[in-house]
């Protein structure tokens, strides 16, 4: 079965850390365009950061950067986002998406490009 396949989220206090991860079955992430994206309650869905296959290129949200870090582990077929100096403002549901051999706009994956959706993972930061 084609589908990507998160996990990590939870609750943590601000300040605090998370892993996010965004494993690939029936095929191979590095021909894929990887992004993250976020959904805030009552909010539209937002871009996060964006890894482009074809060049390595990472970019991030003004929100995130210096905070977040997307990586991908070839070898275990699974993108990650780091999320460090969590804020309140960072909860949300947290979404991958993949897109063969597409571009990232900036730190957006364009969504008319995405082959595969995650099923998303319940991040909240509170005190």
């Amino acid at each position: 079965q084609l589908q990507l396949v998160e996990s990590g989220g939870g609750l943590v206090q601000p300040g605090g850390s998370l892993r996010l991860s965004c494993a690939a079955s029936g095929f191979t992430l590095d021909t894929y365009a990887i992004g993250w994206f976020r959904q805030a309650p009552g909010k539209e869905r937002e871009g996060v950061s964006c890894f482009s296959s074809s060049d390595g290129s990472r970019n991030y949200a003004d929100s995130v950067k210096g905070r977040f870090t997307i990586s991908r582990d070839n070898a275990k077929n699974t993108v990650y986002l780091q999320m460090n100096s969590l804020k309140p403002e960072d909860t949300g549901v947290y979404y991958c998406a993949a897109g063969y051999w597409a571009y990232c706009k900036g730190y957006v994956l364009d969504q008319s490009v995405i082959n595969y959706w995650g099923q998303g993972t319940q991040v909240s930061v509170s005190s």
